[in-house]
Formats: C-alpha cells, structure tokens, sequence
C-alpha cells in the first residue's frame, strides 16, 4: 500500500514531492518577507477545499481581516471555501488574550502545553485537516529556550498527526542566507523543509524554490524558479548556465 499524500495544489511541487507531502506530515516552509509564503500556504488550503478537506490558517503577525482581503486577490481561492467553513482563518492573539497569556510575557511550560491542547481541540473541533501556522518563529520568539522550543514542535506535530492533519509551519529567515529558523531547531524536528529564497539573474531578482528534505517519500533536491501570480505559484527548472553563485549569500 502507497504512501497517503497530501497534495499541495501547485502540480510542479507536487511532481517534485513524487505526489505530494505525505498526509500528517509538519513541514518547516523558511524564507524571507515577500517570498511567497503566504501565497503557498493559501494555495495549500484552497486545493485542500477543492477536495472537501477542511483548513485553517492560524496568524500570529497577520489581522485576519488583512490576510482575507489578501487572500480575494487569488483566482485560486473561491469565497465558498470562506463561507461554508471549508477555510477558516483564526487570530491566535486574539486566541491568546482569552486565554490570558500577557502580549510581552515570555511563555512558560504551563503555556505551551496550553498552545498544543488549542491546536488539537480547534483541529478536533472543525475536522481539520489542513493547518498552517504563519509563522512558528514569532511563537518560539515567545518561549526563548531553544529545548523547549524543541519540545513544543515535536509535541504539536506528534498530537496533530495522529489527527491526520498535515501542518506547514512558517519560517522568517534572513534574506538570501541559507538558514532555516532563526533558532536553529524546528528545521531537526519537522518532517521537511520547503526553503525559499533569491537570486540574481541578468540585474533581477529571481524567486527560488528547493525542498531540502521531506520524511516519508523520495524528493527532487533541485532549485527551481518561482513565479507569483493570481493564479497562484507556478514552478520552473533553473536553467545550469545562470548557476547559485548569486542564489545564497552564504550559511548563517
């Protein structure tokens, strides 16, 4: 019996995963502001409601309001999916201050277990299958302690696998440095790593694509150009004779 997959929606992605991220898989989606993140995520959710799969987009930097008045530029995302609840789109600041967790407070042990019982009663709740984070650094900002940070994500992805729901995390990274969390340590317990990053090409700068690892299948390792428009993301190879040189700006 074949893996089970979560397709993403963007086929050259999902030739590249050899069908897609396999299903309850978390993967670590690192790049710099204005990457594509965002658009990736959402593209994710709305092909998981193409097929019935129910989603949720969890923002910890983003109003919401902002990330739906986004989201109605992509031809991709329909306002069905809004309206009968097949993508839900929550504030976790606003989950946060219900919960009376202090805005400047650094989070303690007792918070994070917290943080993961919300994620696996709002998962069990909608029957959700799809779930982004955007973005897992401004929450690990909050808990400080990197061994700690690294018991949350295991612990998070551990509670929402056996749920079946497979989870993209988003990471800000430093533009045009290979580097996948700021804190060195979601990149070892997530599933796989989608990095997106930056190069020059003929004066311009030019989106890039790589899937570094992905636990569960066979990968293509390969950089490839990426484009965005409201039709969403579309994938290309990078062509050998404009080369990395200018891809990355060197290992932080």
């Amino acid at each position: 019996m074949g893996i089970e997959r979560c397709e993403t929606g963007i086929p050259e992605l999902d030739q590249i995963l050899r069908g897609g991220i396999p299903k309850g898989n978390v993967v670590l989606l690192a790049g710099g502001s204005g990457m594509g993140k965002t658009t990736l995520t959402l593209e994710f959710l709305a092909h998981g409601a193409e097929r019935g799969q129910r989603g949720l987009f969890m923002s910890v930097t983003e109003p919401v309001q902002t990330l739906r008045r986004n989201a109605d530029e992509y031809l991709f995302m329909q306002r069905e999916y809004f309206e009968d609840g097949r993508v839900r789109l929550v504030d976790l600041r606003a989950v946060m201050q219900r919960m009376e967790m202090a805005e400047a407070s650094a989070f303690t042990f007792e918070d994070t277990a917290a943080l993961v019982e919300v994620f696996e009663s709002v998962v069990r709740e909608y029957g959700i299958k799809r779930l982004v984070v955007d973005s897992i650094t401004a929450i690990c900002q909050r808990i400080e302690d990197p061994g700690r940070i690294r018991d949350f994500v295991f612990q998070l992805g551990l509670t929402l696998s056996e749920l079946e729901c497979t989870m993209i995390l988003t990471s800000e990274t430093p533009p045009r440095k290979l580097v996948y969390s700021p804190f060195g340590v979601e990149e070892f317990i997530a599933d796989g790593i989608i990095f997106l990053s930056e190069m020059e090409r003929h004066n311009d700068l030019v989106r890039t694509l790589q899937v570094m690892k992905m636990r569960g299948t066979d990968h293509s390792r390969a950089k490839f150009m990426m484009d965005i428009s409201e039709f969403g993301i579309s994938l290309a190879p990078l062509l050998k004779k404009f080369g990395d040189t200018a891809a990355v700006g060197g290992v932080g």
